[in-house]
């Protein structure tokens, strides 16, 4: 996958981060085995463009002060209230050893279990661990789900297709995506048992506490005088 450009500079040591921030601004780390660390800022807009297209598995030319480096984003970390960026960490790519990443799974069709059977997309596994040179690696693996034909079938990490440059380090045998049964539909609730009637009024046939049940019974035909 091809490289990405992102300009970056040099910041005072004694630079605020929230003041930074609000400049529109994000305050940034570059480090790596053999380099010199560097307290770095850039824009905020710029460096979330970049960020969108790379990831954490593209490989970046980060730009300072006229000399390039290539590196990795190795961590972001984000407001917990606006989602914000708030600081980032770019670690120094050796571009002649291999590199280990995961890579985030893409279930690709349509399942015939899905669409015939009802059934769930299960996928399992949603990243895969690799290791391949900087200069090979990929953003995602890309899996056909259309092989799901019923319940029964699933995709294991040892059918994945990857370029021979990618090295999968997860165990063959693991399940990358399924299809699961759809789940039951509730039994329906049987209708109510009809009512008891109340104590000590056995087949009135009427359900005690009812306005009915309350209403005392009229009193009986007196006969008539003689």
């Amino acid at each position: 996958m091809d490289s990405l450009v992102l300009e970056a500079s040099e910041r005072q040591k004694d630079a605020k981060p929230k003041a930074l921030r609000g400049e529109g601004l994000i305050p940034a780390i570059y480090y790596g085995k053999g380099q010199t660390n560097m307290m770095l800022q850039m824009p905020y807009q710029v460096f979330r463009k970049v960020y969108a297209k790379a990831g954490e598995n593209t490989i970046i030319e980060l730009g300072v002060g006229g000399k390039k480096m290539p590196v990795l984003v190795h961590d972001v970390q984000f407001d917990a209230v606006t989602d914000d960026i708030t600081h980032v960490d770019f670690i120094f790519v050796d571009m002649n050893k291999e590199v280990i990443t995961s890579v985030k799974v893409i279930a690709l069709g349509i399942a015939p279990a899905v669409k015939n059977m009802s059934g769930v997309l299960d996928i399992q596994k949603h990243e895969i661990k690799i290791k391949c040179l900087p200069k090979n690696l990929i953003h995602s693996i890309e899996v056909d789900v259309t092989s799901l034909v019923d319940f029964h079938t699933s995709v294991r990490v040892k059918d994945l297709k990857v370029p021979s440059t990618i090295t999968i380090l997860d165990n063959a045998e693991d399940t990358v995506v399924t299809v699961s049964p759809p789940r039951a539909e509730e039994v329906a609730k049987p209708a109510e048992a009809a009512a008891v009637p109340a104590e000590g009024a056995a087949g009135t046939g009427v359900a005690p506490g009812s306005p009915i049940a309350a209403t005392p019974a009229p009193a009986a035909d007196k006969p008539a005088k003689k």
